[in-house]
């Protein structure tokens, strides 16, 4: 009977039963020292997602791509929209300027009241004109208001037609000038519209810097999370790998010095995701700042891995077209305004000619209450020429100093040219290499995981010390936040290929 019992079925299972009791009763005793005392760290969440803490905290916001972060700058981007500003400054200016060859009119009017009236001295002609003795200023025979050549209303002589002296008088007139030639005008004319050319290409500069600025923030800010999300993966392989150390070490498979630097790879890890979290505050606060984002207001950054990925290319064989670039443009415009200012010293050696129309009405009378009784209009038409002979020779210092500036212009050009191709070879470099680098880290990517794989089941299997382990999850996670910095410093030296060569659109 009892042989019967031992090789049957019966003892095997008893004993099947007995081992499994006793293994989970050594599960539970080991899980509860390692929650309750020798682990007491909490392992992180270790989902995949691309939210910071701050979008976590905000289930609701927006989530924005690149092209909407451009988009929404080219709207609300403070430095833009005083940039806008600045042409329509410009085009009012011009309108100031230009408004000098739009006939001119004033109004203008002298009451004098004699305390102790002038000397009389007249010498009335036969003609009916009365000219007076004293100043040599000539009035018609129904007033007494004199104007200099210019248009200008002179004052009351305070005699009458009669050759009376009078007290009182009020004299009224309306002066109308017209410019037919004049050398600063004519220097506001050519110059008007490249004025507004000049303002336009300052606000292209701003949209350029506002794109390769913003891009390169947003693809910081991409950076960062990726590496949150790659040290959220590797805190929790670490955490794998600590259970199975201390499981190893209980069942006397390796010694304590194996959980031991299981738990300080952990600790390191947890200890640069958090500082991972906290550095994505201020360099979405940068990006915020660029797109002129409400500081107080919270969004998510969306992107495709794969799109991405396919972004990285550009033809490196186009030539380098100097025209195509914002400086380049903007230093031509201002050879052509410094152009034009000599231009204008060379002409204001000539005179200036205006017409201009004069008419008066002036009130006299001894007695203050009847001074507007009787009124004795006059008016005049000529033109007026004014010729520069000297001024201290002003005119040739201004055209040396403007013709020394131009030489300065020229001189700038050649060193913006030199600027230019340093700044566009340098950048091409740095895409090549990077472009080659990224490829290469890519492998590496492949080989570290595979490595990591075949270290981990080696260990499990007693075959390996968990310092391999230790070495097979550094090189990995080095790996893999390599391939990112190449990834995006592909990205980064692209935009930066594109401005050197003129082609950052907007």
């Amino acid at each position: 009977m009892v042989s019967t019992f031992l090789n049957g079925g019966t003892f095997r299972n008893l004993l099947l039963s007995v081992s499994l009791l006793f293994t989970a009763l050594g599960t539970n005793a080991q899980n509860g020292k390692i929650n309750g005392t020798v682990s007491p760290v909490a392992l992180p969440d270790t989902t995949n997602s691309f939210l910071t803490p701050i979008a976590t905290q905000n289930a609701g916001t927006n989530a924005l791509s690149l092209r909407q972060c451009i988009d929404y700058a080219l709207v609300h981007q403070p430095a833009l929209n005083n940039a806008l500003i600045n042409v329509d400054v410009a085009r009012a200016t011009n309108a100031i300027n230009l408004s000098g060859w739009l006939p001119q009119a004033n109004a203008s009017g002298n009451f004098l009241h004699y305390i102790q009236l002038p000397h009389n001295n007249t010498l009335i002609n036969t003609g009916g004109s009365t000219t007076t003795g004293t100043g040599g200023s000539t009035s018609t025979g129904t007033g007494s208001s004199s104007t200099d050549p210019t248009g200008s209303t002179g004052s009351s002589t305070g005699i009458n037609a009669r050759g009376q002296n009078v007290r009182n008088s009020f004299v009224p007139g309306l002066t109308v000038s017209q410019a037919i030639f004049s050398p600063a005008l004519l220097y506001t004319a050519k110059s008007a519209s490249t004025f507004v050319k000049q303002a336009q290409q300052i606000t292209d500069s701003t949209k350029i810097f506002l794109v390769t600025s913003i891009s390169k923030s947003y693809y910081n800010v991409l950076l960062n999370l990726e590496q949150i999300n790659i040290l959220k993966e590797d805190t929790a392989r670490l955490g794998t790998s600590l259970r199975d150390a201390y499981h190893q070490y209980k069942g006397g498979i390796v010694d304590e010095t194996d959980y031991e630097e299981a738990t300080i790879t952990l600790n390191n890890s947890i200890a640069q995701l958090k500082q991972a979290n906290e550095n994505v505050i201020p360099q979405y606060a940068s990006l915020k700042q660029l797109m002129g984002y409400p500081p107080e207001e919270q969004f998510n950054v969306s992107f495709d891995t794969t799109e991405m990925a396919g972004n990285i290319h550009i033809d490196t064989l186009q030539q380098l077209q100097y025209e195509k670039r914002i400086e380049y443009q903007q230093i031509l415009t201002d050879k052509y305004l410094q152009s034009q200012l000599v231009k204008y010293y060379k002409s204001s050696f000539l005179p200036a000619l205006s017409a201009f129309y004069n008419y008066n009405l002036a009130y006299q009378n001894d007695k203050f209450s009847g001074l507007f009784n009787n009124s004795f209009p006059n008016s005049l038409v000529g033109l007026s020429i004014s010729v520069p002979i000297f001024t201290g020779f002003a005119r040739l210092h201004n055209l040396h100093r403007a013709k020394l500036q131009e030489q300065m212009l020229n001189w700038n050009q050649t060193d913006l040219r030199s600027q230019i191709y340093t700044e566009y070879t340098s950048a091409l470099a740095s895409y090549k290499s990077n472009y080659y680098n990224l490829h290469l880290l890519q492998k590496n990517v492949n080989m570290a995981k595979r490595v990591y794989f075949v270290v981990t089941l080696q260990y499990r299997q007693g075959i390996v010390p968990y310092l391999n382990v230790i070495n097979a999850e550094s090189n990995l996670i080095s790996s893999e936040i390599n391939y990112l910095n190449a990834l995006f410093q592909v990205l980064s030296t692209k935009i930066d290929l594109e401005k050197a060569m003129g082609n950052v659109s907007y």
